[in-house]
Parts: structure tokens; C-alpha cells; sequence
């Protein structure tokens, strides 16, 4: 008979890698400072670029859907709610999938590319606790860079265009309190339909020893959906697509809000971020770690 296995005195699998202590790890990267500077000197160059380009007037006109979020770019100079929006509209495609596929990608492919992991689980850590703790982690950090540019492309703003309404593309207009919860509960949705590419660079980072292959491969898989978005050829299909609806958080900010974009983006985007991160565990936790 197998005699049972024995454990230090003392030792809590679930007190291992606390929060506490993966989040100081992770903050003290050179990785997240440049994040954080990037991110915080847009509005200023945003700022900068308005007034070299000129103001055409806060852009009335536009009509709706599409072509209503294309143009409101066009009231950027309005307000500082307006600047704001604005700053989220030109970052949400592409700029803030950046540091959401590092701060997931870097996860487990960096303790595996610096040969530190096997100690980790040899501590011992285990796996599910690991993946766990870095997931939290990951995802406050994701979090806090997604509402860090709206926040400060807000105050920013509102320097130097003043406190005023929120205004649509159309010439309807929001009052400056409503728009706050509406630019608000836009910011929530972007961080949902990030999610997708959260869990993408998270599970490739625990099938790769390579941080930028998880972090490349996200970001690469990201673009893959935007162009497929693209074809129109594909019909209602695109409805399945996380990418389709990553602009749905534009109706938050009309004079009617309207939740039936944001809510199919919220299924879809939850739905593919679940499997995905089933998928890190699940092979995580098979995996043979050698490094």
C-alpha cells in the first residue's frame, strides 16, 4: 500500500503565489512602466494633434451606425467628454489589445523562458493556483490600463476644451453627469471585448516558452478576426465574430441608450474568452514542464 504523501507543516496550497505578491512582480517589469507611459502621454498627443490639424467645428451631420462612430472623431474638440470618447474610439481597435496580449502573453511563457517555472511548481505552487493567481493579476492590470486612458483622456480634456456636454455626432447632446455613466459603462464594455484576446495570449503563453510568440500570436489572431469582420461576404456569420461588436459600446454614447449591440458583444466575448482559458487550465495542468 502506497504510504500517504506528506506536506510541510504549516503549508496551505491555497495560500501559495498570493495576489500580493504576483501583482508587486508583475508591477516592478519594465514591460508595465512602458505600458503605462504610452498610455498615459496619448491624450497629450492627441491634444497636440487637434491643434495642429484645426477644429472643423464639432461636425454636425453624419447620420447613424457606422458612419455615426466614424465621425465622432469629429467632435473630439467639443468637451472634454467629447475628447475622451474620442481617445477610446481611436485606441479600443488596436492600441489597448497591446497591453492586454502582454500582460496575459507574458504570464507563463516568461517564468518558462527564464527556466523559473519548474521552481515555482517544485515550491510547491500548484498549477491551478499558479494559472490562477497570474489570471487575477493579469486581469487588474488589464483593467487598470483600459480605464486609465479614458480617465485621463477625460481630465486632460477637459483642460483643455472645458466641461460641457457630451455631444453626438448628430447635434443631440448629454448632460455632462449621464455621460460620465455612459462613457463609463463604454469603458466596461471594451474590457469585455478584450477578453477574447486575453484568453488567447493566456493560453498560448502555456503552450509556448516564448513570451513574444504568445503575445505575437494574440495580437496576430486579433487582426485575423477584425479582417474576417471585414468580409462582407460572410453575412450574419459575422455575428459570431468578437470582432464584430467591438464598436458596440458607440451606442452607449447616443441620445438613446441602446443595450442590444453591447449585450450580444458581451455573450460572444464571454463565450470565447471561457473556452479559451478552459483551455489554458486544462492543458496547463497536463503539460510536461521542463523549464
Amino acid at each position: 500500500m502506497t504510504a500517504p504523501l506528506e506536506t510541510a507543516s504549516g503549508y496551505r496550497a491555497g495560500r501559495t503565489l498570493p495576489f500580493r505578491v504576483e501583482a508587486i512582480r508583475q508591477l516592478r517589469r519594465r514591460r508595465t512602466a512602458v505600458v503605462t507611459v504610452i498610455l498615459a502621454m496619448l491624450p497629450f498627443v492627441l491634444v497636440v494633434a487637434f491643434a495642429i490639424g484645426g477644429d472643423d467645428g464639432g461636425g454636425g451631420g453624419g447620420g447613424a451606425g457606422r458612419e455615426q462612430r466614424i465621425n465622432l472623431v469629429d467632435t473630439a474638440t467639443v468637451s472634454g467628454l467629447n475628447f475622451a470618447t474620442s481617445a477610446l474610439f481611436l485606441s479600443a481597435g488596436f492600441l489597448l489589445v497591446i497591453p492586454v496580449a502582454l500582460f496575459f502573453g507574458d504570464t507563463v511563457a516568461s517564468e518558462a523562458g527564464w527556466s523559473s517555472l519548474r521552481y515555482l511548481l517544485a515550491a510547491p505552487v500548484p498549477r491551478a493556483r499558479l494559472l490562477w493567481s497570474k489570471l487575477r493579476v493579469a486581469l487588474t492590470f488589464s483593467l487598470a490600463a483600459i480605464v486609465l486612458l479614458p480617465l485621463l483622456s477625460l481630465a486632460v480634456g477637459t483642460v483643455a476644451y472645458g466641461w460641457d456636454p457630451l455631444r453626438s455626432p448628430t447635434g443631440s447632446s448629454i448632460p455632462a453627469t449621464d455621460a460620465v455613466f455612459r462613457l463609463a459603462l463604454a469603458v466596461a464594455f471594451v474590457f469585455v471585448s478584450q477578453l477574447v484576446t486575453a484568453g488567447l495570449a493566456f493560453w498560448l503563453s502555456t503552450v509556448t516558452d516564448a513570451p513574444l510568440g504568445a503575445v505575437g500570436g494574440a495580437v496576430g489572431l486579433t487582426i485575423v478576426g477584425n479582417l474576417l469582420d471585414a468580409v462582407e461576404a460572410l453575412g450574419s456569420w459575422r455575428e459570431f465574430l468578437p470582432a464584430h461588436w467591438q464598436y458596440a459600446w458607440a451606442d452607449a454614447i447616443q441620445p438613446e441608450l441602446e443595450w442590444t449591440g453591447m449585450l450580444k458583444g458581451t455573450s460572444v466575448s464571454v463565450a470565447f474568452a471561457l473556452v479559451l482559458f478552459a483551455l489554458a487550465f486544462r492543458g496547463f495542468a497536463r503539460k510536461d514542464v521542463v523549464s
